[in-house]
């Protein structure tokens, strides 16, 4: 590539946000060239008014870039990325799509959206097919395409797999689901030390409807979701980075662990999202041991891209068990937001 892309990252200060600064600082297609944050923050340099979380320094070409005010005026870009929490996102995003940019959403506002796909580049790119509806309906001469929620990323893709190989009935998830979910500063250190919360908003609901859109089939006018049910309970315990999510799958054809693991071992990405260069290699990394994955051990694989899954085994209600790994700042957030630009433009969406 002769020209690399100029990028906005909307919200360039918070968790995720520092996550797009991260990740984006030596990628070979897209250079950050607009930073946006609150009022408090505009007009300060990225040093002086970002907080930096990360254990690798801030990147230095971001360093003393200024901060602007989230608008499509002050951080012209043609590809955006939103770090924005929902209920800015739902007003900021469409002004960026309507200026001509593409906006790939970390947010939740539109993901529910019949006109907006939840891309995962490794499961459905095809669902990008419905940015031309999109941009018919709202008139738009840009676009908004989001990522999933952190908690339904990796256990959408081991789903993925199943679902190929054997189809699915039911599913029963339950969630341990890492502090750095809630952004920054998050859950106070008197909730959650030697705690575990059983309850994170809006959570369930989430899990138990975006994996249903990611896993469905875009008919040509619209994503018509897949036809099986989960049921989900999501809780929120003293870990950093990486989320564990507990399935009890029901299948539609039996399986034995050894199928289902070799299934899961095999799954590739379409052809079109194998080469990107944030694609996880592999796609599913399947563990023996019997107790792993674990975040801590697990949730850098594939630089983090990777959905790790282990435990595989009978249940006595449904068909199999498993636990699948991710790391939920990076293939449930930033990460997974990037890969997604990498597929858009490969499609041929945005140009430098």
């Amino acid at each position: 590539m002769s020209a690399r892309i100029p990028v906005a990252v909307l919200a360039a200060t918070g968790s995720v946000g520092q996550r797009f600064i991260q990740l984006l600082a030596d990628h070979p297609w897209f250079e950050v060239v607009a930073i946006t944050a609150s009022d408090r923050s505009v007009g300060k340099s990225y040093a002086e008014a970002c907080h930096w979380i990360l254990p690798t320094p801030i990147p230095a070409a971001v360093q003393g870039m200024v901060l602007q005010p989230t608008d499509p005026a002050s951080a012209p870009a043609p590809l955006v990325f939103s770090a924005l929490p929902a209920d800015a996102a739902r007003n900021v995003e469409p002004e960026f799509a309507r200026a001509g940019a593409w906006v790939c959403s970390n947010a939740s506002a539109y993901r529910m959206a019949q006109d907006v796909p939840i891309l995962m580049p490794e499961v459905n790119p095809q669902h990008l097919d419905i940015l031309s509806i999109q941009q018919s309906n709202r008139g738009w001469s840009g676009g908004i395409l989001t990522n999933s929620n952190c908690t339904s990323a990796g256990m959408t893709v081991a789903l993925k797999a199943l679902q190929d190989a054997f189809g699915l009935r039911r599913v029963f998830a339950v969630s341990m689901q890492a502090i750095s979910g809630a952004g920054y500063p998050g859950v106070a250190s008197m909730d959650i030390l030697d705690n575990i919360i059983p309850f994170i908003g809006g959570e369930e609901e989430k899990v138990e409807t975006e994996p249903l859109k990611m896993l469905g089939r875009f008919d040509g006018n619209a994503i018509l979701p897949a036809d099986f049910t989960i049921s989900a309970h999501t809780n929120r315990v003293a870990v950093q980075d990486g989320h564990i999510v507990c399935l009890s799958v029901e299948l539609a054809q039996p399986a034995s662990p050894q199928q289902a693991a070799e299934a899961l071992a095999a799954y590739q990405a379409p052809v079109t999202s194998r080469d990107l260069p944030s694609a996880p290699q592999p796609v599913i990394q399947v563990r023996s041991e019997p107790d792993r994955p674990q975040p801590r051990l697990d949730r850098m694989a594939g630089a983090g891209m990777t959905t790790v899954v282990g435990r595989i085994r009978p249940d006595k209600l449904f068909t199999l068990r498993l636990v699948v790994s991710s790391h939920n700042t990076i293939r449930g957030a930033a990460g997974g937001s990037i890969y997604n630009a990498e597929l858009l433009h490969r499609q041929g969406w945005v140009k430098p």
